[in-house]
């Protein structure tokens, strides 16, 4: 099957799970996991949290720029040590010398490396963040947060003592 109709394939199953008529309806976080897992940002969706979806997309393009940047430059340093180990003039020799060269492939080996960590960390965060959602779809804040506070004047045997009485509405 051609990469671009199992995308469409993902992509139209997934918006019939968005589709609920019934509000009370249970909300599966297990199903926004694994849409989240199969398609990232197909389970903020089916949490009707759409605005995240850009967010991620954006934070892998971010990634992927970053590995393919580091990659191309550890290439390039690579293939001028390879070059001037072999007795080559490469088109650093005059700019660097072969120490700093490995210096510089480690950089950017480690960046690279850096940024598949960094990479991977998003999409499993994707993971959470819709399991997470999906856990608290239905849960519904009071529009009535308040704080009220009195003080008051105990007394008993010993005397008055004074009182601080909080009450908090949520």
């Amino acid at each position: 099957m051609k990469p671009y109709l199992l995308f469409l394939l993902v992509v139209l199953s997934t918006s019939g799970f968005c589709q609920q008529a019934d509000t009370n309806q249970f909300h599966s976080a297990r199903r926004a996991s694994i849409l989240s897992a199969i398609l990232p940002g197909a389970g903020q969706v089916y949490n009707k949290k759409y605005w995240k979806v850009p967010v991620i997309y954006a934070s892998f393009a971010a990634g992927i720029y970053f590995i393919n940047e580091n990659q191309t430059k550890l290439d390039s340093y690579k293939n001028a040590y390879i070059t001037r180990t072999n007795g080559g003039i490469d088109d650093y020799y005059e700019v660097y010398d072969s120490n700093q060269l490995i210096t510089i492939m480690d950089y950017y080996e480690r960046n690279r490396d850096i940024s598949y960590i960094i990479t991977s960390a998003i999409y499993l965060l994707n993971i959470v963040d819709a399991s997470v959602d999906a856990h608290l779809f239905h849960y519904e804040i009071n529009e009535d947060l308040s704080l009220e506070w009195h003080p008051s004047i105990h007394s008993d045997r010993d005397g008055g003592k004074a009182l601080l009485t909080l009450k908090m509405n949520f």
